[in-house]
């Protein structure tokens, strides 16, 4: 499968999620994030695909590329954080450009068992807490 991705340079990445999430790996059709809240541990995915806002945006190859990511995302939650359920969404109310939510969730977390949106302030990670968890996930997608 063929991936096809804009000439460097074209792909920008919003500005509000470039100020939200913090960078993790680098994945054939992906770049993945980390949310900036230490509520939950809470990956990211951005298709680089110049202006997709909707998952029928992307071409076939792209659209199973993004479930595949997807899954090898919800893998590593699962293996570094062992939850009780992942959450998986694509919402892109506030932010138009094409991502994907995929969350680790506990029965005891902040907002369990509604959805995380809206339930708590952001808790922004310490700066040695996001150091080791970027460095964990970005083992663990290496």
């Amino acid at each position: 499968m063929t991936l096809q991705t804009p000439p460097a340079g074209r792909f920008e990445l919003h500005p509000q999620l470039a100020d939200d999430t913090h960078p993790v790996a680098h994945l054939p059709l992906c770049d993945v994030r980390l949310m900036d809240d230490s509520n939950h541990p809470w990956l990211i995915l951005v298709p680089r695909v110049v202006d997709a806002t909707e998952l029928i945006d992307l071409d076939p190859n792209q659209q199973a590329a993004l479930m595949a990511e997807i899954a090898t995302a919800s893998r590593v939650l699962q293996q570094l954080f062992e939850p009780h359920k992942l959450n998986v969404a694509a919402l892109g109310n506030l932010v138009p450009q094409l991502h994907v939510h995929v969350i680790a969730r506990f029965r005891d977390d902040i907002a369990w068992p509604r959805p995380v949106w809206g339930m708590a302030t952001a808790r922004p990670y310490e700066p040695e807490h996001l150091i080791r968890t970027i460095e964990r996930l970005g083992a663990a997608f290496a």
